[in-house]
Order: structure tokens, then C-alpha cells, then sequence
């Protein structure tokens, strides 16, 4: 009799156990399933790596001076602003010869946290745009899943690549220059080399900001165009350059790592309820 009514307990508790994670689910797995915009009015909602976003539309697969890669993603939706931006800055890209540009990563149909990847990217201002200059702007979808980027540093991490050149430079001050730009992640060799080579006004260099694994592309962030959002905090005054330059000292010499935060989280992690609830809204209508 004991040992049936603890099974009977046992196989309660492994029920309600069971209950909240199908009640809430991974908000990852929810925002990955979506395949299309909500079609409603745009707004980035919550915060770049906590958040997602109404209203997001599609950069088209090919335009005349850019192509989307790794189509099979689906993550090529954004607020109309960052789209606005990305076909503006491949036109700018073709002033200073490239053909345009190879978009990478940008949102989901309706943001939130991807199955996959970024921690960020969720509000639909964010973009990666690929460091190698277009071959070809009439790639199939099957070339664009092969194709990879290349990198702008040396092996070793402290010196640029011979692929990195003025253009890259000269690109990256048009993306900064936008006031429509937050940030812009790259790596610090990059970062680097635009602050030994800038002559004129240093002013953007404000916004380069220094990252590692951003060699292959750079990312973009948008600053939040509506009250719906909550923006990252400006960067620091100044130009950045010593902090850039700190960041190769520290390849050649490590400093002793810090502690890792028991309590710190991948986005992927998190369930749909600890989303705004706007977000919530959006899929569970």
C-alpha cells in the first residue's frame, strides 16, 4: 500500500514537473518556429538580448547592390529602419568598390530569442554584414549556404589580414556616421587600424566598438526608434582607440580571467514569460 501511493506521489510530482515547461515553453522555440511577420505596426520591443518585434518586414533575398546569406535561416526581417539602412549602406559600399554587400544574421520574423546563435538580434535592429567584398551578386540560394566570409585578422589576432583594406575602412565610417547607428561591433585589430589610419574627424570612431568573434563580419545596432525599447547606454566618451588597443595587449598577454558569474544566462535560456509581455502577446494570441 506504501509503495503504491509513493508512486502514485512520485508520478504526480513528475507530472507537475512536466506542467510548467509545456506551459512555458523556451521562448527560443517559440520565436524560431515563426515563419512570417505579425503585419502589424513596427516596433522593437524590450531589450537587444531580451525582447522581440512587431511589425518587422524582409529584406529582400537579392536587391541590386547586396545579397542575404544562409537564406535557410529566415533571419533576414528587421525593422523598416535597419532595412532602410542596409540598402543604403550597400549603395554607399559601391562608392568605394565593392559591388555592395553580403548580409548575414539579422532578425526573425518576430524576433525574440533564436534556436541558434546570437544573444542579441532579438528587437529587429541588428545586422551582421559580412567583411568579404561580393564576388557576385547573382548567387543561388544552394552557393549562398556554402560560401563563408573571410577574415580581416591575422592569424595570431594582433595584426589585420591582407584582406582588410580602405574600403573596409571607409565602409564602417559610412555605417558609423549614420545617426541612426548605436554601436558597431567589431574586432579590436579592426578597430585598431581605423584609429592609426583616420586623418580626418574622429568623432564615429566613438561608436567602433571593440569585440571579439567579430572578424568575418561586423554587426550593426540600430538605436531604439520608439518609446517600446530600451536602448543600450551610450558608449564611452572618447574614441576608444586606447580601449581597442587594450584589448590585443591582452591576446599577447592574458590577465588572469575573472571568475565566471553563477548566476549569468544565455538568452537562449529563456522561457516565454520572462519575455515583455508584449512579446508574449505576440504568440499567444
Amino acid at each position: 500500500m506504501i509503495r503504491a501511493l509513493k508512486s502514485v506521489l512520485a508520478a504526480g510530482l513528475l507530472a507537475a514537473a512536466a506542467l510548467p515547461a509545456a506551459a512555458d515553453p523556451l521562448a527560443k522555440e517559440v520565436f524560431g518556429a515563426q515563419r512570417t511577420s505579425n503585419g502589424g505596426p513596427a516596433a522593437a520591443i524590450g531589450f537587444y538580448s531580451k525582447g522581440c518585434a512587431s511589425g518587422n518586414v524582409q529584406l529582400p533575398e537579392t536587391g541590386p547592390t547586396w545579397q542575404v546569406m544562409r537564406l535557410s535561416r529566415n533571419r533576414n526581417w528587421g525593422n523598416p529602419q535597419l532595412v532602410d539602412f542596409l540598402v543604403g549602406l550597400s549603395r554607399q559600399a559601391t562608392q568605394y568598390g565593392w559591388r555592395g554587400l553580403y548580409i548575414g544574421d539579422m532578425s526573425q520574423p518576430l524576433g525574440g530569442p533564436m534556436v541558434t546563435g546570437h544573444a542579441s538580434h532579438q528587437i529587429g535592429l541588428d545586422a551582421d554584414i559580412w567583411m568579404l567584398p561580393p564576388p557576385s551578386l547573382h548567387l543561388t540560394a544552394a552557393q549562398r549556404e556554402k560560401i563563408s566570409s573571410q577574415s580581416v585578422v591575422a592569424k595570431g589576432g594582433i595584426a589585420p589580414s591582407p584582406l582588410w583594406s580602405a574600403s573596409h575602412h571607409a565602409i564602417l565610417r559610412a555605417a558609423a556616421m549614420d545617426p541612426r547607428v548605436q554601436r558597431i561591433f567589431v574586432d579590436p585589430v579592426a578597430k585598431v587600424a581605423m584609429c592609426n589610419a583616420e586623418r580626418g574627424d574622429r568623432g564615429y570612431l566613438r561608436k567602433i566598438r571593440p569585440i571579439n568573434a567579430h572578424d568575418y563580419h561586423f554587426h550593426v545596432r540600430l538605436a531604439c526608434p520608439n518609446g517600446g525599447c530600451e536602448d543600450q547606454d551610450p558608449p564611452p566618451p572618447g574614441d576608444g582607440c586606447a580601449e581597442a588597443a587594450q584589448w590585443i595587449e591582452n591576446r599577447i598577454h592574458p590577465p588572469k580571467a575573472a571568475p565566471p558569474d553563477p548566476k549569468a544566462r544565455h538568452p537562449r535560456s529563456l522561457r516565454l514569460s520572462e519575455l515583455p509581455r508584449a512579446c508574449q502577446a505576440l504568440v499567444t494570441r
